[in-house]
């Protein structure tokens, strides 16, 4: 059987809610992915209370000049995050730079693709992206749940580098995506649940049936 694993993401704006519902479903994810709007709200801190509970990815989409790209990975790996995520589309030398970061703290790097709202401005350049991130090394790729056949072809191309995919649940996206992907998204759907705790088991659950 496949092994799928769940990520919470956790886009809320209490302290106390986002610490609370991680403690809930630590038993059912592997990964809690925070956001510009928790950061933002109660502090970069935030990243090393939540890393008590489970690894952190920072999910900033680092997207700006390598140097500034540099920094703002430096701040989220020494706070505790075990990885970080880049916009593909910055350019190779911006991946480098997070990567080279990534590296100082045996952290990791996954590369947006495609977003799952809109492929306006991502469809010629998103196989470009998958192809970079596996020749400069890096640890997987964000692929649109979405868009199932757009995660069927980036799989193809990156083998066996992680395949995070966001947007199922709120987003509608499609199960389809757990043949090929490695760690599936879900924030919504939990976070927002009455029983954030057996929402987690249910998502995790399917997800396993899905995989095999």
């Amino acid at each position: 059987m496949k092994k799928i694993e769940l990520v919470l993401a956790l886009d809320v704006l209490e302290r106390e809610k986002a610490l609370n519902v991680a403690n809930e479903v630590r038993e059912y994810i592997s990964h809690v992915k925070v956001n510009y709007p928790l950061i933002l709200s109660c502090g970069v801190e935030i990243i090393g209370e939540l890393s008590k509970i489970r690894p952190v990815i920072a999910d900033f989409k680092i997207a700006d000049i390598p140097y500034t790209s540099s920094l703002i990975a430096r701040i989220a790996f020494k706070n505790g995050a075990k990885a970080v995520i880049v916009h593909g589309f910055s350019g190779r030398e911006t991946v480098k730079a997070v990567l080279d970061v990534a590296r100082e703290f045996d952290g990791e790097v996954y590369v947006v693709t495609e977003l799952t709202s809109s492929d306006e401005f991502f469809r010629d350049i998103s196989d470009k992206i998958a192809k970079m991130s596996v020749e400069l090394g890096c640890h997987g790729i964000v692929a649109p749940s979405t868009r199932p056949d757009r995660v069927k072809a980036l799989k193809e191309i990156v083998g066996n580098l992680k395949i995070l995919c966001p947007g199922i649940g709120a987003q509608g996206g499609s199960l389809e995506v757990v043949k090929y992907a490695t760690h599936i998204i879900v924030g919504r759907a939990i976070y927002n649940s009455e029983n954030p705790k057996k929402s987690a088991e249910y998502y995790l659950n399917v997800f396993s049936r899905f995989g095999t």
